[in-house]
């Protein structure tokens, strides 16, 4: 569990189109109990919006993520498209971004990188391998990483 400067807890930002995937990891977090609020967005444009606050979020309010969770397949804009205008960003480039998705594929893998992913993680089918990930992506983000500072 992380929190801002302020003590709020810090956001995760899931971008993800698969029901089945967006339930796999609620349950992964309620499991391995993940008190970070989990914000969802179910494609690439929908995910550009939210953290630049325009479209159907310019009237909410948002708050900026302190950690991506980013599928690379997804309608509308894909991951590898969400990544590169993120990165290009100045004022979103810091958020880290950890790839998770069912590609095992050693382009997608090297192109993620390329685009400065933090980290590429392919999706384990098994729920228990899941939740290990799950686990696994706290414990090191927000347990052994120092991250930067959340700005709203």
């Amino acid at each position: 569990m992380l929190r801002d400067e302020n003590g709020k807890l810090v956001h995760i930002l899931l971008v993800e189109d698969s029901p089945t995937d967006v339930m796999l990891t609620r349950e992964a977090m309620e499991q391995y109990k993940v008190l970070n609020p989990l914000d969802l967005v179910e494609d690439g444009v929908d995910a550009m919006d939210y953290l630049k606050g325009r479209g159907k979020y310019a009237d909410q309010a948002t708050t900026r993520p302190g950690l991506i969770i980013l599928d690379l397949n997804l309608p509308r804009m894909s991951g590898r498209e969400v990544l590169y205008e993120l990165k290009q960003d100045p004022e979103l480039r810091n958020i880290p971004v950890v790839v998770l998705t069912t590609s095992k594929s050693e382009e997608d893998v090297i192109k993620s990188y390329c685009l400065h992913a933090n980290c590429y993680i392919t999706k384990p089918v098994d729920f228990a391998k899941f939740i290990d990930v799950v686990r696994s992506i706290n414990e090191f983000w927000f347990g052994v990483v120092t991250l930067p500072p959340v700005r709203s």
